[in-house]
């Protein structure tokens, strides 16, 4: 399920501290994802000029891929199928009950 997860989509944390919360996918990197507004971690930053002071700021720490699941826009986790539809192309699907449901088309990766 989780090579699907792409940039942009609707996430679920569902393990770790953040589960239960869904944010954005702002970055993904090989297994790890970072989402916006989750697994803030503190970081001390030095001042670089006179005019600059130093600072406490809050970022985005990467979450592996496996803590993480699609969301429905119910915020449910969904399973997303693969299915290749009549042009030849696959497409991300997933079940409510027994009716499927379009998630998005996948892309050929080159």
């Amino acid at each position: 399920m989780s090579k699907w997860i792409k940039k942009d989509d609707k996430v679920i944390v569902i393990a770790g501290n953040s589960k239960g919360q869904t944010g954005k996918v702002l970055v993904r990197k090989e297994d790890r994802v970072v989402i916006q507004g989750l697994n803030l971690r503190k970081k001390h930053v030095k001042r670089r000029s006179q005019e600059q002071a130093s600072q406490i700021v809050q970022i985005e720490a990467p979450i592996h891929i496996s803590n993480v699941s699609l969301c429905d826009e119910n915020d449910r986790p969904v399973k997303v199928r693969v299915r290749v539809n009549k042009e030849g192309q696959k497409e991300l699907y997933y079940l409510d009950g027994k009716k499927e449901i379009f998630f998005r088309q996948v892309k050929k990766s080159k």
